[in-house]
């Protein structure tokens, strides 16, 4: 009889709204749904409709079903977005820029020091997806309270529902679990914590493009056409639209991972609420992670990187933005902590006074003693403090790239 049950599986022949409706007044979809199937086969196909299954063995293996049906785009999307930051990583490893701390300047950093960072965190967010995924979409089937003792012959002790349930899952290519997880809803949890996590990792580039992209910083810019981020009542505006959106969908990410950790917590064999509570929720998850995967896709596929301007805006902030620099170079003749003090004085001498933090280093004996001007000049100079930062971006782009 399964080829006549199969046959009547067709969603075209079921009217989705009635089932919801008369869902409501069952606890769940499944029991109006099974009624409507056994109506469409003749008698002997009817009778084994639904058998050994429970309403949450429908439910829950339709929930991998369908998580699995959606990751696939979403880490698509996720690793578009990573190529992407490879490519700017590359492209501007030594690229300088000003680095802004607590949004405020901070010391010369390079801009693929930056998509560095978007690279890894989108990588290692995406990687832990797919790690996830590979255990957390199984099969459920384990009947009315956790034994399959209706799939057993005369519900003895017999191993016939686990083997059903591992036939089930390798026909549907899912994990065939040990016991069934009515219950144990790590799985679930599990899903959306790294859906959360990933839609966290889209959001700090969007953030930064978003920052990047005002018009007093102009660092960086999204889309190539003309349509992109208009405005309906100022033309001349060119708003970052697909930042906008990752920043939108990856917001409510969190509130939904914690609604179904919160359901984790179920009573004996079959959840009274918790488990319901998990149905919108988790679709409502997957919607906005996937969202957020395909705008921050699109965002840093088409970004539009400024380097002259970051290059101007670095000389506008001044040497202020060299102090440390300027530490480092006298703390090899004043110590530390001196060096620190004395430089700290000059910075706010210069802000005071409006002069530079070369001259009001340069009125201190103790500077003109350990270091000659030329010497205090090249010290300043922002291409000679960038660190590691090129070490740093082809250590990123080594470690992604064996994954990618």
């Amino acid at each position: 009889v399964a080829a006549a049950i199969a046959g009547a599986c067709k969603a075209e022949r079921f009217d989705l709204a009635a089932l919801g409706a008369q869902g409501a007044r069952t606890g769940n979809p499944v029991m109006p749904m099974v009624r409507a199937l056994r109506a469409l086969l003749p008698e002997r196909a009817a009778a084994e409709v639904h058998r050994g299954a429970t309403s949450q063995d429908v439910l829950d293996t339709a929930a991998m079903l369908l998580a699995k049906r959606a990751l696939g785009p979403i880490a698509a999307d996720a690793a578009g977005a990573a190529i992407a930051c490879a490519q700017l990583a590359e492209r501007h490893r030594d690229t300088p820029m000003l680095g802004r701390t607590l949004l405020q300047q901070a010391l010369p950093v390079t801009f693929g020091l930056k998509a560095a960072g978007w690279l890894a965190g989108i990588a290692s967010a995406r990687a832990g997806l797919l790690a996830s995924a590979e255990w957390a979409l199984a099969v459920q089937l384990g009947g009315a309270a956790g034994t399959a003792a209706a799939l057993t012959p005369r519900g003895g002790c017999g191993e016939e529902g686990p083997a059903i349930a591992a036939g089930v899952a390798r026909e549907l290519d899912l994990a065939a679990p040990a016991l069934p997880w009515h219950t144990e809803r790590g799985r679930v949890a599990s899903i959306a914590s790294s859906l959360s996590l990933l839609a966290g990792a889209l959001a700090k580039p969007a953030r930064d493009v978003t920052l990047l992209a005002q018009d007093e910083v102009a660092e960086v810019r999204e889309g190539a056409r003309e349509e992109d981020g208009g405005s309906s009542t100022m033309p001349h505006k060119r708003n970052p639209v697909a930042a906008v959106a990752v920043l939108a969908c990856a917001g409510r990410a969190p509130g939904l991972a914690m609604t179904l950790h919160a359901a984790m917590v179920q009573e004996h064999e079959r959840a009274a609420g918790a488990w319901q509570g998990e149905w919108e929720t988790l679709c409502d998850l997957l919607r906005v992670a996937g969202s957020a995967a395909a705008a921050a896709r699109e965002m840093l596929e088409g970004l539009q990187v400024d380097g002259e301007r970051m290059r101007a805006n670095l000389r506008a902030a001044g040497d202020l933005a060299m102090a440390e620099a300027a530490v480092s170079a006298l703390a090899e003749h004043l110590g530390w902590w001196p060096a620190q003090e004395l430089v700290q004085a000059a910075a706010r001498r210069a802000r005071e006074e409006g002069v530079t933090l070369r001259e009001a280093l340069l009125r201190a004996p103790e500077v003109s003693a350990a270091l000659s001007p030329g010497e205090l000049e090249a010290a300043l100079q922002p291409e000679s403090y960038l660190g590691a930062a090129r070490a740093f971006v082809d250590r990123a782009l080594a470690e992604y790239r064996p994954a990618g």
